[in-house]
């Protein structure tokens, strides 16, 4: 069956990517049934510390606008770069992918409040293509068969192209400038001299979420050990 092939397709995609576009898709669908309304989403902060309507911190990360041009290149870029950091540069490290979430959602909403956006998720995947932009300086990037370039150019082709439509450039700016502060302090500064990580990822987050590494020096019981059971 075609749907159990794309199930099971899906199902190979890494946890961290699978779930957020799911959570995006089933967001938008909800909308388009009516069975939510963006003003229930939208962050806003006097109804987020005020009437404690604390899920606005998060699904206004999960809404792209309704069902079009626009909503399916978002989910493009979010499914294809987030995929592409997992199973690249965090390959075995979804605690530190989880966490870098977290750390440009925050980053993101203290920054929104400044400039009054209402819908974070487009300046989260602008984050997450110059993450990997930045990892990835020497690959070269087909960008809708129009242009070839290489890979740090593209989140601002991704701002040129939002200028095209007519779209408001400053959310674009918000996730160069947080993907920025986090490659910095990520990538950047513990090489420097006298630098250090400064971005920790909880060990809880770790625990919860990463494989346990075995013990080099572990000596397994001998009925533990391959070969025939010694009486």
């Amino acid at each position: 069956m075609a749907w159990q092939g794309l199930a099971a397709e899906f199902l190979q995609v890494p946890a961290v990517t699978r779930t957020y576009t799911a959570a995006c898709v089933l967001t938008t669908a909800a909308v388009q049934l009516e069975l939510l309304s963006p003003f229930q989403l939208y962050f806003n902060p006097h109804l987020v510390f005020r009437k404690f309507q604390v899920w606005r911190l998060v699904t206004n990360f999960l809404f792209f606008g309704p069902l079009g041009f626009s909503f399916f290149f978002n989910m493009l870029f979010v499914f294809r770069y987030c995929r592409m950091l997992e199973e690249g540069s965090f390959r075995g490290r979804t605690a530190d992918f989880v966490f870098m979430f977290l750390f440009g959602g925050v980053l993101m909403t203290l920054l929104g409040l400044l400039g009054s956006l209402f819908f974070l998720g487009q300046a989260l995947t602008v984050m997450l293509v110059y993450v990997w932009s930045r990892r990835n300086p020497r690959v070269r990037v087909n960008f809708f068969g129009l242009l070839t370039f290489q890979a740090p150019f593209l989140p601002w082709a991704l701002m040129g192209f939002s200028l095209l439509l007519g779209n408001s450039i400053l959310v674009d700016l918000l996730g160069i400038a947080v993907g920025h502060v986090y490659y910095f302090l990520e990538d950047v500064f513990p090489n420097q001299p006298g630098g250090k990580r400064l971005l920790l990822t909880p060990s809880f987050l770790k625990l919860l979420l990463d494989a346990r590494e075995e013990d080099p020096n572990y000596l397994p019981l001998p009925e533990e050990q391959p070969g025939p059971l010694q009486q």
